[in-house]
């Protein structure tokens, strides 16, 4: 076993000597995909998968905790790893069968909390999309079912009640995982063979700072990132006629962000935007912005609002970037709690222009006190030719089955 993995089992194993300041939880998750349309390269109609997550903290008297969670998992779609390596920094192109999915210490004192190692970093209000959340990859492996990446980082927070700053320092990128090259999300031409040459991952760490205001009327906040995009951009090359090759780089960006949140009598007004420069000169120069409309009525939820873009500077050729791919669309998600072991949740997205539409409905109950089934159907529609549009041939059903401890 590896050296980084026989340290993060004996800090999941080291609260049980002080029982009193040890928490622990996790669950097992099965599921299964089916997808009635075949796709370009991936003839598969269903695919399963199985997922075991574990998680504790042990906090101590002087301030200090410490946290670690780990994943185990397969499918039967090779989109994990055949292997046994444990993963840290998450640059594989399938998902790792083992992960150190955190791992971490934090120190409070005061006003100060600093948090070192392996963590979830989310910043922005919005719901439907975030511009300002740039120390957030996503797997995009299946490009609508997506889950945020952790990453490494020093992630300072000093604040009260009213105003906070955070600074956040990373050593090593992060990158977003993208879906398979010449698979069922990254479909290639008839004919044509793809072949993966890798990725040219950047040196040299980020930076981003955020202060955040809650006033009596408003909530805002400004941030500020330099580092890299962690969604790529490609090099291709033809290797022979019925064959590409295409390899992965990260540009360098600088980000300058803000967002809001008014509540009202009726409902809540949110906006978040973000603008982007290229520093480098490689990549797209724009801003991103979201604007939503939230309300909470009884048992029911509701958001909906409008995603855009305006290009200032255009560069980029071949690139894979989800969040823009949101944009000119109008996004929305209701919910409703039947009662207090089931719920059902819409989520979608328009383009304004009708080229691209995506729809997921989900229905979830609990069965006592540990497990949880969920189903889903998604209907996907559009053109070819637009983002959402492509994937008119992955429309699918899931079940999942989960037992959590």
């Amino acid at each position: 076993m590896q050296p980084r993995a026989r340290f993060a089992l004996l800090l999941l194993t080291s609260g049980v000597l002080a029982a009193q300041d040890f928490t622990q939880r996790g669950f097992f998750e099965t599921g299964a995909f089916f997808y009635p349309q075949a796709a370009p390269g991936d003839s598969s109609h269903a695919i399963a998968g199985e997922l075991f997550r574990y998680e504790s903290t042990y906090k101590m008297p002087d301030g200090f905790s410490f946290s670690a969670a780990f994943d185990a998992r397969t499918d039967t779609h090779h989109e994990v790893e055949r292997n046994g390596h444990f993963s840290w920094w998450d640059r594989e192109t399938q998902r790792p069968a083992f992960e150190i999915r955190r791992l971490n210490v934090v120190y409070r004192h005061g006003r100060f909390t600093l948090e070192l190692g392996k963590q979830l970093i989310r910043w922005g209000k919005a719901d439907l999309l975030n511009p300002t959340d740039r120390f957030a990859p996503i797997d995009y492996l299946n490009v609508v079912e997506t889950d945020y990446l952790p990453v490494t980082a020093a992630h300072l927070t000093y604040g009260g009640q009213v105003n906070t700053i955070e600074l956040v320092y990373t050593p090593r990128f992060t990158p977003s995982r993208i879906p398979l090259l010449g698979e069922r999300w990254a479909p290639l031409p008839a004919g044509v063979t793809g072949v993966d040459l890798g990725a040219q991952f950047p040196g040299g760490g980020q930076y981003g700072a955020r202060w955040n205001h809650i006033g009596r009327a408003v909530e805002y906040s400004a941030s500020l990132f330099d580092g890299y995009n962690h969604l790529p951009l490609f090099n291709g090359s033809a290797l022979s006629p019925a064959k590409i090759g295409l390899e992965r780089f990260y540009p360098k960006i600088r980000s300058y962000g803000a967002d809001a949140a008014v509540p009202l009598r009726w409902f809540t007004v949110k906006g978040e935007a973000a603008y982007f420069t290229s520093p480098n000169r490689l990549a797209d120069e724009y801003l991103l912005y979201v604007t939503q409309l939230e309300r909470q009525a009884g048992e029911w939820s509701f958001t909906g609002g409008y995603a855009g873009e305006v290009v200032t500077n255009r560069r980029s050729l071949l690139e894979f970037a989800p969040d823009r791919g949101l944009t000119r669309a109008f996004l929305g998600r209701a919910g409703y709690t039947i009662d207090a072991n089931r719920s059902v949740a819409l989520e979608t997205a328009v383009r304004q222009d009708g080229a691209g539409a995506w729809v997921t409905l989900e229905y979830s109950q609990a069965f006592g006190q540990h497990w949880r089934a969920t189903g889903s159907a998604t209907w996907i529609h559009g053109v070819a030719s637009d983002f959402l549009g492509q994937y008119f041939r992955n429309s699918h059903f899931s079940v999942i089955l989960r037992y959590s401890f």
